[in-house]
C-alpha cells in the first residue's frame, strides 16, 4: 500500500507540472508540492497502522487525497474578484489571449507617457498669429479713388479744386469670380487678395488715364473668413476672424463661453482637415494650448464627464466610501495616486500592493517606445498594461505624476496568502464535511469490538516529520 501512495505521489506531481499555463491551473507546481507533503505523510501513517484500523486509514486517504486534489485546482473554481498576478504576467504569452504588453511604471515610463498627454500644441504646432484678412467670395468692399486734382478720370475740370478731389464706389460684393469691378479698370482680381494688393491692382490699372491717382479698398460687410463656433457654449455661433489675431479662449468667451463647469468640458479645434481635442481645462492651465484661431476654423465644445474603472480589492480604507465600480474624475485631469484615492484605496485585508495594475489602449509609436514589440499587434491602437509596485516607497511619487486618461481600468490583485487562505477554507469545509461520518464509522467499530468482547483499538497515528 505504501508503494501505491508513492506512485499517486509521482502521479500527481505529473499532474501539477502539467496543469502549468493552463486556465485557472497556473498555481500547478505549487499545488503539486501540496500534494506531495501529503501523500508522503499519508504514506507515513500507512506503514504505522496495523490491523483493523487500515479500514479507517483507506477512508481518510480517499478523502484527503480528492479534498487536495480539488484545492490544487482551486484557483479554477473558488470565487476571487479578478486574475492574480501571476495570471496578469503570464497571460501576455498566452497564445489563445488577448495579447497585451506589460509595462512596470518608472520614471523613464512616466515621462513618456506624459509627453503624449492629447495637446494642441503637438498638432497645430505653428503658434503664429493669423495672417492677414484676405477677400474671399460675397465680402462687401468699399472702393475710393482719389486724384491729384480735378480735370482727371474721375474728376470734372469744371468742378475746380474741391477738398479730397475723390469719388467712392458703391458698395459692391466680391462676385463667384473672385473679382470686385472699378470703372476705367475693368474686372479686378479679389479672392484671396489683402486690401493693399487689390488697390495697387487697382492704380496699375488705372495710372496711365488718372491723375496721380491712389486708392484706398476697405471691406464693409466680411462674409467669409469666418470662425466657427459649436456646441455647449452659451451662443454658437459664426463671426469674423479678428484681424489682429485672437486666441482660443477668446473665441470662447466671443461665444458665450462654456455652459457647464469647465472639468467635464472637451474642445475639439478642427483646422484645415486636422483635428486636436482637449479638456477645457488644459487650454486655462496650460497656455501653450491656447493658440490662435485662424480663419475657417472650427471649434467644437462638448460635455463628457472623465470617468474611470475601478476592479479588484479596492476600497475598505478607513472612512473610504468608494471601491469597485465607475467613478468619475470630478475634475479636468486626475493623477493614479488620486484615482487609487478616490476608489477608497488598496484593501488591507486582500491587496497586494505590489500587483496594481492600469489598462489602456496606447498608440502604437507609444507602445514602440516603452519597448513593447508590436510585432504580434494589429492596428493603430496597442493594450498596454501597466504595473506599479506600491511596495516601493517611491512608486507613489511616480503615481502622482502618472496621469490617467478618460475610461482608463484599474485593477489590484489579490495577495498570494488571501488565494492560499481561500484554498484552505474550502479544504476545512470538506474535512468538516466528511469529519462526522469518520467519527460516526470510528465509533462504530469501537462499540462493534466492546459489545463483541474485544477490547477496543487505539488508533495511533504518526505525525508526519517535517520536511
Amino acid at each position: 500500500m505504501f508503494q501505491l501512495v508513492l506512485r499517486l505521489r509521482n502521479s500527481l506531481w505529473r499532474f501539477g507540472s502539467n496543469a502549468w499555463g493552463h486556465s485557472g491551473f497556473r498555481y500547478g507546481g505549487h499545488s503539486a508540492y501540496v500534494i506531495e507533503l501529503w501523500a508522503e505523510a499519508l504514506g507515513r501513517i500507512m506503514a504505522t497502522v496495523k490491523g483493523g484500523g487500515m479500514f479507517v486509514v483507506r477512508m481518510v486517504l480517499s478523502i484527503c487525497v480528492a479534498s487536495v486534489i480539488l484545492t490544487s485546482a482551486g484557483c479554477a473554481f473558488l470565487p476571487t474578484n479578478g486574475p492574480s498576478s501571476l495570471d496578469v504576467r503570464a497571460g501576455q504569452s498566452d497564445p489563445e489571449g488577448l495579447p497585451y504588453g506589460l509595462v512596470s511604471v518608472s520614471p523613464r515610463v512616466v515621462d513618456i507617457v506624459g509627453k503624449s498627454s492629447p495637446r494642441l500644441s503637438s498638432v497645430f504646432a505653428d503658434r503664429r498669429p493669423p495672417k492677414e484678412i484676405r477677400f474671399g467670395v460675397g465680402d462687401i468692399v468699399n472702393v475710393t479713388v482719389f486724384e491729384a486734382m480735378a480735370g482727371g478720370l474721375f474728376i470734372p475740370a469744371e468742378a475746380g479744386v474741391r477738398p479730397g478731389n475723390f469719388i467712392t464706389l458703391p458698395n459692391q460684393a466680391v462676385d463667384s469670380d473672385g473679382n470686385i469691378s472699378v470703372p476705367y479698370a475693368g474686372s479686378i482680381r479679389a479672392k484671396g487678395k489683402t486690401a493693399v494688393e487689390v488697390q495697387r491692382a487697382i492704380v496699375d490699372a488705372i495710372k496711365s488715364r488718372a491723375l496721380d491717382p491712389q486708392v484706398v479698398v476697405s471691406l464693409v460687410d466680411q462674409r467669409t473668413s469666418l470662425i466657427s463656433v459649436l456646441g455647449e457654449v452659451g451662443t454658437p455661433s459664426r463671426f469674423p476672424a479678428n484681424a489682429g489675431g485672437e486666441y482660443i479662449l477668446d473665441a470662447l468667451a466671443r461665444a458665450g463661453g462654456p455652459r457647464s463647469q469647465g472639468f467635464d468640458t472637451w474642445v475639439m479645434l478642427e483646422r484645415q482637415g486636422r483635428r486636436a481635442t482637449v479638456p477645457f481645462g488644459a487650454l486655462v492651465y496650460e497656455p501653450a494650448n491656447n493658440i490662435y484661431v485662424h480663419p475657417y476654423d472650427t471649434i467644437y465644445v462638448y460635455r463628457e464627464p472623465q470617468t474611470f474603472l475601478a476592479f479588484g480589492a479596492v476600497g475598505g480604507t478607513l472612512g473610504g466610501t468608494s471601491g469597485s465600480g465607475q467613478i468619475s474624475f470630478d475634475a479636468w485631469r486626475l493623477s493614479l495616486a488620486e484615482a487609487v484615492a478616490k476608489a477608497g484605496g488598496l484593501n488591507h485585508t486582500l491587496a497586494d500592493p505590489a500587483s496594481v495594475f492600469l489598462y489602456r489602449g496606447e498608440p502604437r509609436q507609444l507602445a514602440e517606445e516603452l519597448g513593447i514589440d508590436c510585432s504580434r499587434f494589429e492596428g493603430p491602437i496597442v493594450p498596454v498594461v501597466y504595473n506599479v509596485n506600491f511596495r516601493d516607497p517611491a512608486a507613489y511619487f511616480l503615481a502622482t505624476k502618472f496621469q490617467m486618461r478618460n475610461k482608463d481600468v484599474i485593477y489590484a490583485s489579490n495577495s498570494t496568502s488571501v488565494e492560499v487562505a481561500k484554498a484552505m477554507d474550502y479544504f476545512r469545509l470538506i474535512v468538516g464535511t466528511v469529519n462526522d461520518p469518520i467519527v460516526a464509522a470510528t465509533n462504530a467499530y469501537t462499540l462493534k469490538s466492546v459489545v463483541g468482547g474485544a477490547s477496543a483499538s487505539i488508533i495511533n497515528v504518526a505525525a508526519p516529520a517535517a520536511k
